[in-house]
């Protein structure tokens, strides 16, 4: 039987181009677009809804009332599931990794948002990502007891189901961008690059990862070869078709290996929650050349990495590269560093000589 999906973003969301990040980072003017996931409409935007349509999707046809998932205190899944939650008439309930006042759990960024839109946060402490999965698992169940349906979505929004989402998107930029050489990301939960490889393949889909999971390769490799296996099996003779035509670009079922993605490690550094000076680099010329905002642990890191690929002649200038802006900014409002460094940052006016 195939999934079932609800609509909750506005699609497509816009391709821009972007010459001058493009010069600045040593590519031809005509070479850097933006791919605007950051415009895909509910609560704030962001990667998550693509993924949100599935999942919650198959969430209501298994009858559910209550929506329940994971994530960091500025879990920008999270504040998308409490929207997804709103738009549909069920309730949420957000397991957050901390405690509260802890660092980022203060009611500010995406934990304001999460109020804001009527979840219920239940804090699991300071726990690692077993803990945090095993204390969705007792808050579910309390739920059930209580005569309630809950509905577990993954931690981070990912799972083969969800990266449908973006197979949808990688579909979508084809049609934008069909001369696409390189789509730059950043892997969280690895769905939205799974997604990605499905629709472009591992030659398309460069990934940055931010380091939220331990084996970011492992999990990419595992969902979007789930994937595939799974729309094979639902639409064989649609396959039939796209690699006669020539039109798919992706693997057409085929399991992936993790040694064959294109994925760089090398932005995580001091760790996920930390602002690194690639990154801020990054958030400054996105904003000073373009005037888009990023954040500083996914997008920053994306940019960041992209920066690096040019300079290692990975992306080279002459080919058509995309920059998933994946969305992110009330998390910006969550990370006191980032304020910090923007304020300090205040140009004030200098009237001159008396």
């Amino acid at each position: 039987m195939s999934a079932t999906r609800v609509q909750l973003g506005s699609w497509p969301t816009p391709l821009e181009p972007a010459p001058r990040l493009a010069t600045a980072l040593g590519l031809r003017p005509d070479d850097l677009w933006v791919k605007r996931d950051d415009l895909t409409g509910l609560g704030g935007g962001g990667n998550k809804v693509r993924k949100l349509e599935w999942t919650c999707g198959a969430a209501l046809a298994e009858g559910a009332t209550t929506l329940v998932t994971s994530g960091g205190a500025q879990s920008n899944h999270a504040r998308l599931t409490a929207a997804a939650g709103a738009r549909l008439g069920l309730d949420v309930v957000l397991v957050l990794a901390g405690n509260p006042g802890g660092p980022g759990a203060s009611a500010i960024g995406n934990i304001a948002l999460d109020g804001l839109l009527g979840a219920t946060v239940v804090w699991a402490g300071e726990v690692d990502g077993p803990g945090l999965a095993a204390a969705v698992d007792e808050v579910a169940g309390q739920l059930r007891a209580a005569g309630r349906k809950p509905a577990v979505i993954p931690f981070g929004g990912s799972s083969a189901l969800a990266a449908r989402g973006y197979a949808e998107c990688g579909r979508e930029l084809l049609d934008q961008a069909p001369d696409l050489a390189t789509v730059v990301t950043a892997v969280g939960s690895g769905g939205t690059m799974a997604g990605l490889v499905d629709a472009l393949g591992v030659d398309r889909v460069l990934g940055v990862s931010v380091g939220a999971i331990p084996d970011p390769g492992r999990t990419v490799a595992e969902l979007a070869s789930e994937l595939a296996s799974e729309l094979a099996s639902e639409r064989p003779s649609d396959l039939a078709s796209e690699r006669a035509s020539g039109r798919s670009s992706g693997r057409g079922g085929r399991a992936v290996a993790s040694t064959s993605l294109r994925l760089r490690l090398d932005q995580v550094l001091a760790g996920y929650a930390a602002l690194t000076e690639p990154v801020a680099a990054a958030l400054t010329l996105a904003a000073r050349t373009e005037g888009i905002v990023l954040d500083p642990i996914y997008t920053g890191r994306a940019l960041a990495g992209l920066t690096a690929a040019v300079e290692e002649g990975d992306v080279v200038p002459g080919t058509r590269t995309v920059f998933l802006h994946s969305g992110g900014l009330p998390g910006l409002f969550g990370h006191p560093p980032t304020l910090a460094r923007a304020r300090a940052a205040l140009r004030e006016l200098d009237p001159g000589p008396a």
